[in-house]
C-alpha cells in the first residue's frame, strides 16, 4: 500500500471564535501544584538557545520539555493538536473539512480518552505532565493568545503516537475519494491531500571498522517541513538522558540519541493499511455487512465538524459507516471500500517512549518487539560498535499469496490480518561485513550494498519500496568511505550529486543532436545551453547554471519520473526514469528545455542564471503558514532536490508569484554521533531553534545552515554550564 504522508500548512488568523479566549483559569490549590513541579525543573538555555531539561523524575523532564517547548513555539505545539483533533476546519474553513473528516474516521478521541483511562501508571504520569507543562505555561503567558486550545489534556498525545509529522496511512484512498462519498453534493473547492514524491530522510550507520576512531558512527537526516522539528535535550535522575529532534507537542526524542545508543527514522512504504470491498445489503431500511456468509449491521456514527466561514462556525455533521474492517472510506465500481488501519496506538507511545531509555542493543531489540511503530524503518548504532536496520515494525501478517496493494474483499475471513511478524521475521540486518547501512526511504535490499538482505527471502508485502536516486548516491558514497569521522559523515552527507541527470542528460544530448534542425530556431537558441549540460559533472552548487537548468527541466518532464513510494509490482522511480530516458521522443525532451530558457529570459532578462541566485532561503516571520519576497533578504542555497538524488534535500518551489524559488522542506535538524567512552556529536538546524522573530535564535543558524557548517552538541552538563546563557525553573 502507499502511505499518504499529509503536511498541510495552515494559517493563522487571528479571528474571534466563541471556542478562543484566555487560557483557562486555575485555581490556588491547581497552580501551587504546578509550582511545586516547576521547582523540581531545571532549564539551562546553550548559546545557540537549545533547552536542556533536568528533572528528578521522568515526568518532571517532561513538564520542562513541554514548557520549553512553549516558549520557543506555541503556535505550532497548538496546530498539531488542532489537527490531530480534526478542526483544522475551524481554522481554515470548508478548504479542509474533508481532511478533518479523514482525521475523526482514523483518529478516535473516545478511544485515546479509553486508553488514558486503562494506561499503566508510569505513561499516565508522563501524560498528565505533557498536559501539566502545556497549561502551566499558558498560565505564566497570560499574553499568549491561543486560536482554540486553551486547555490541554493529558490524552491528546495518544491520539498521535508516533513522531511523523502528519503522517496517515490510507492505503491508496484518496480524499477526493472520501467528498465523493461523504459530500457529493458540496460544491465548494476543497484541498486534496497528495503525497508529497519529494519528501523523505536519509540515515547511516558507520560500524567500528570504517572508523578513524574505532566507534561506531550515526548520521540524523530527517527531510522535514523548515521548523517543525526543534532540537533539545530531556534529562531525569531516573535515567533518562536524550538528546535530538522532537516534534512539536511530543514528549519524547524522535529522532535522537542518548550516552549509549542512537536512532534514527526514515519514513516507511511498508504495507500498514489495506482496502477492502465490502457487500453492503439492506433489510428492512437498515443497512448490513456481509462477511462469512453471515450478515452484519452497519455501524452509523454521526460525526460534527464545524467550519469557519465569514467569521463564524457552520457546523456540517456527516453519518459516517463502519464494518469491522475500519471505517467506509469510498466507492468504488459501486462497491462501499473500508479502510483497516493502525494510526493510532498507546503500545506505539509507549514504544517511542522507552527506545529512548534504552541502555543497549538487547534493550532496543526489546522495544522493537513491541511491534506498533507503522510509519518508520529505523537506523541504530550504539557505544559497542553495533549497528542495525530495521524496515518498518508494525507488519501484519496476511495471505502470502494475495497481492495486498489492490482491494481485498472484505466478505470473507481470508483476507483478515493474522496477527503482526515478529521482527526477527521482517527485513532487517544487524553488523555487515561491509561496516556501514543506509536508507534513504528506498529499498532495504540495497541497504548495506552487496550485503544487503534478499527480496526473495521475504514476503513483497514487507517492502514494496523501490530504489530511488538518492539510495544510488549513497550506496555509492558509502561503498568508498573509509577512516570515518564525523566531519567525513557529514561531508558524504553533503554529496549534492543529482543523480537522476545522469540517466536523463544523455538522453537529452543525444535526442538534440539526433535531431538538430539548424534552421529552426529552437534549435539554434539551444546549442549553447547544450554546450553547458554536456560539461556538467552532475553536482548541484550555488554558481551552477547547469543545475538551474536541469531542476527547472525535470519538472516540466514526464511525472512518472517523481514517483517515489511504489506498490507492490509496479517499477520504482530508478526504473521508470530509465525506460523514459530510454524511450522518449524529441517531442518530450527538447521543447521543454526551450520553455526553461524562455522562462529564465523573461524573468530575468537571461537564462544563464546561477542556482544560487534562483534557490533561496528566507524566514521573514515565525508565521506556520510563511509569505516570501523577493525584494527581502534571502541566502542563496546550493543544496537541490531530494527527489533528483541530493542527500542534503532541499525543497523549494515558486511562491505567491515570487520570480525565485523558495525552500522550505528537507534539511532541518541534521546531527552526526560518535558512541566512545563519551558521546561527541555535531548538529545544525535551519534558521534556529526559536520561532520567534524577536529572538536572537530564530536566525543564528541560517548563515551555518547556508553553508553546511555544524555546530558542536552540548551533551554533558558540565559543557552546557559552561556555555550556559541562561538558567531558570519554569515560570520564572
Amino acid at each position: 500500500m502507499q502511505i499518504f504522508r499529509r503536511n498541510i500548512k495552515v494559517g493563522i488568523l487571528f479571528i474571534c471564535f466563541s471556542t478562543i479566549g484566555l487560557a483557562q483559569k486555575l485555581d490556588s490549590k491547581e497552580i501551587n501544584r504546578l509550582n511545586k513541579i516547576a521547582q523540581q525543573v531545571t532549564i539551562i538555555r546553550d548559546n545557540w538557545g537549545i533547552a536542556h531539561i533536568y528533572g528528578k523524575k521522568d515526568s518532571d523532564a517532561v513538564f520542562g520539555m513541554l514548557y520549553a517547548q512553549c516558549e520557543d513555539d506555541f503556535k505550532r505545539v497548538e496546530m498539531n493538536y488542532i489537527d490531530k483533533l480534526g478542526r483544522l476546519a475551524e481554522i481554515k474553513g470548508q478548504s479542509v473539512l474533508y481532511n478533518d473528516l479523514e482525521t475523526r474516521l482514523l483518529i478516535d478521541v473516545d478511544e485515546a480518552k479509553a486508553d488514558y483511562k486503562n494506561a499503566a501508571p508510569w505513561l499516565k504520569k508522563l501524560l498528565n505532565s505533557y498536559a501539566d507543562g502545556i497549561n502551566y505555561y499558558l498560565y505564566k503567558h497570560p499574553e499568549v493568545k491561543p486560536l482554540m486550545l486553551t486547555h490541554f489534556e493529558p490524552w491528546f498525545p495518544l491520539l498521535w503516537t508516533d513522531g511523523s509529522i502528519g503522517a496517515i496511512s490510507t492505503a491508496d484512498l484518496s480524499n477526493a475519494e472520501l467528498k465523493s462519498f461523504y459530500g457529493s453534493d458540496d460544491k465548494f473547492a476543497y484541498i486534496e491531500k497528495v503525497k508529497d514524491m519529494q519528501t523523505g530522510s536519509n540515515g547511516f550507520a558507520i560500524a567500528p571498522s570504517k572508523t578513524a576512531s574505532g566507534n561506531a558512527i550515526l548520521y540524523i537526516n530527517p527531510h522535514t517541513t523548515f521548523y517543525f522539528r526543534p532540537e533539545i535535550q530531556i534529562n531525569s535522575e531516573e535515567g533518562l538522558n536524550a538528546y535530538g529532534a522532537v516534534t512539536w507537542g511530543q514528549f519524547f526524542i524522535y529522532q535522537g540519541f542518548n550516552e549509549n545508543c542512537g536512532w534514527m527514522h526514515t519514513s516507511s512504504n511498508v504495507d500498514v493499511a489495506d482496502m477492502y470491498a465490502e457487500k453492503i445489503v439492506t433489510k428492512n431500511k437498515k443497512l448490513f455487512y456481509q462477511y462469512d456468509t453471515k450478515l452484519y449491521p452497519v455501524i452509523e456514527k454521526k460525526i460534527t465538524i464545524s467550519y469557519l466561514e465569514n467569521g463564524k462556525l457552520i457546523p456540517k455533521t456527516f453519518t459516517t459507516f463502519f464494518t469491522n474492517n475500519g471505517p467506509i472510506m469510498a466507492k468504488r465500481d459501486g462497491k462501499w471500500i473500508s479502510l483497516k488501519s493502525n494510526n493510532r496506538s498507546m503500545k506505539s507511545l509507549e514504544q517511542s517512549w522507552v527506545r529512548t531509555k534504552s541502555k543497549n542493543f538487547d534493550d532496543y531489540k526489546k522495544a522493537m518487539e513491541l511491534k506498533a511503530n507503522a510509519s518508520n524503518n529505523t537506523v541504530y548504532a550504539d557505544n559497542k560498535g553495533n549497528i542495525g536496520y530495521w524496515h518498518g515494525n508494525f507488519i501484519p501478517i496476511r495471505d502470502k499469496n494475495l497481492n495486498w496493494a489492490k482491494v481485498m474483499d472484505g466478505t470473507t475471513s481470508a483476507t483478515q490480518w493474522k496477527g503482526l511478524h515478529n521482527p526477527s521475521e521482517t527485513v532487517h540486518l544487524f553488523n555487515p561485513a561491509n561496516g556501514w547501512l543506509q536508507n534513504c526511504n528506498s529499498t532495504p535490499y540495497s541497504v548495506a550494498g552487496i550485503n544487503s538482505p534478499k527480496e526473495e527471502n521475504y514476503l513483497p508485502y514487507m517492502a514494496p519500496d523501490g530504489e530511488n536516486f538518492r539510495g544510488i548516491n549513497a550506496v555509492r558514497i558509502l561503498s568508498q568511505g573509509k577512516n570515518y569521522t564525523l566531519d567525513k559523515i557529514i561531508a558524504d552527507g553533503y554529496d549534492s550529486k543529482l543523480s537522476i541527470f545522469e540517466v536523463l542528460v544523455p538522453a537529452l544530448i543525444a535526442s538534440f543532436e539526433k535531431n538538430i534542425q539548424p534552421e529552426n530556431p529552437i534549435y539554434t537558441e539551444l546549442i549553447e545551453p547544450i554546450t553547458l549540460l554536456k560539461k556538467w559533472d552532475y553536482y548541484a552548487n550555488e554558481n551552477s547554471v547547469a543545475t538551474t537548468l536541469t531542476n527547472e527541466w525535470a519538472y516540466k518532464l514526464n511525472p512518472i519520473i517523481q514517483k517515489v513510494y511504489i506498490d507492490e509490482g509496479e517499477m520504482d522511480q530508478v526504473e521508470n526514469t530509465i525506460q523514459f530516458a530510454k524511450t522518449a521522443t524529441a517531442d518530450q525532451l527538447i521543447p521543454q528545455l526551450q520553455t526553461v530558457v524562455n522562462e529564465l529570459k523573461t524573468k530575468f532578462g537571461t537564462w544563464q542564471i546561477p542556482w544560487g541566485e534562483l534557490n533561496r532561503f528566507q524566514r521573514s516571520s515565525g508565521d506556520i503558514d510563511l509569505t516570501y519576497n523577493d525584494n527581502l533578504e534571502s541566502l542563496a542555497i546550493g543544496n537541490g532536490s531530494a527527489l533528483w538524488g541530493s542527500l542534503p534535500a532541499y525543497k523549494s518551489a515558486y511562491q505567491n508569484s515570487t520570480k525565485k524559488r523558495y525552500g522550505y522542506n528537507g534539511n532541518s535538524f541534521v546531527c552526526a554521533v560518535e558512541f566512545g567512552t563519551k558521546v561527541t556529536a555535531k548538529s545544525l538546524l535551519a534558521g534556529g531553534n526559536s520561532g520567534d522573530p524577536k529572538s536572537k535564535h530564530f536566525m543564528d543558524q541560517a548563515i551555518p545552515y547556508q553553508k553546511g557548517q555544524f555546530k558542536d552538541v552540548l551533551f554533558y552538563k558540565e559543557d552546557v554550564q559552561k556555555n550556559a546563557e541562561r538558567t531558570y525553573h519554569p515560570g520564572e
